[in-house]
């Protein structure tokens, strides 16, 4: 479904030439949940955005199939509208593609239902929680009805328990909705917790240090998983790669 060959970033400025990414390759496969960590400041943004199409690489191919992506930012205060309700937030990608009005509203209440938020639809984004406004980004990328979802650190600004929560709601979207998901987190835990596959990116320029597969249960719950000896044994392996990656020149 995803493909990312040879992609390179470069950035020329002020008579300083930056290579934030130096050669990545991989693939996700249609409806995997593959997660991606690295060092910090090693370019996962900007390999998101690359991926999304927001920013052009130096080199390199990224190929999606055809499909339509949605991205969700770990900002969502600044990406959604505070004078527009929740319900008006998650419709406005679908007014952009000219959809009759009736379809729009019916995605609009399928996507709040599948986020826990059918009864805020007509407040306000200032009136909700950090986690509820989160909900309404992700139910407003999934409205959209894209077959690949991108999340840039989408449960960084949340509080721990708010981030449990948001957690399983994510796995249960994707596996509900069947569309691929590249989620971009520092969090070591949690991409175990997440993935079917953790992509280990190395310290900048960034390369792609270890791909380690996640052999745990489909079904997963915070306090089962989490004190899985496998669960402990992976997330010892990815901060190994982690280390290593900080300490090898490219």
């Amino acid at each position: 479904m995803l493909h990312v060959e040879g992609l390179s970033k470069v950035y020329d400025g002020h008579g300083r030439r930056t290579e934030a990414i130096a050669d990545i390759t991989f693939s996700v496969a249609e409806f995997e949940f593959a997660c991606v960590v690295g060092p910090s400041g090693c370019g996962k943004t900007t390999l998101l955005r690359c991926i999304a199409g927001l920013l052009a690489p130096t080199s390199g191919r990224i190929t999606v199939s055809g499909e339509p992506v949605a991205v969700v930012f770990q900002e969502y205060g600044r990406s959604l509208f505070p004078w527009m309700r929740v319900r008006d937030n998650v419709e406005l990608p679908l007014r952009a593609s000219h959809m009759k009005a009736q379809r729009r509203r019916e995605l609009v209440a399928e996507a709040l239902e599948s986020v826990g938020l059918s009864d805020v639809h007509n407040a306000y984004p200032w009136q909700l929680s950090g986690g509820m406004q989160q909900r309404v980004a992700i139910a407003r990328a999934i409205a959209y009805g894209p077959r690949v979802l991108l999340m840039d650190e989408p449960f960084a600004a949340v509080d721990a328990q708010t981030r449990a929560e948001l957690e399983d709601l994510i796995r249960s979207v994707w596996q509900r909705l069947g569309v691929t998901l590249l989620f971009i987190t520092h969090d070591i835990d949690e991409s175990v917790y997440l993935g079917q596959r953790v992509i280990v990116l190395s310290a900048s320029p960034t390369r792609v240090a270890e791909i380690v597969t996640v052999d745990l249960p489909a079904e997963r719950d915070q306090l089962t998983t989490r004190s899985d000896a496998r669960f402990a044994e992976l997330r010892t392996q990815v901060y190994a790669q982690i280390q290593k990656a900080k300490r090898s020149t490219p």
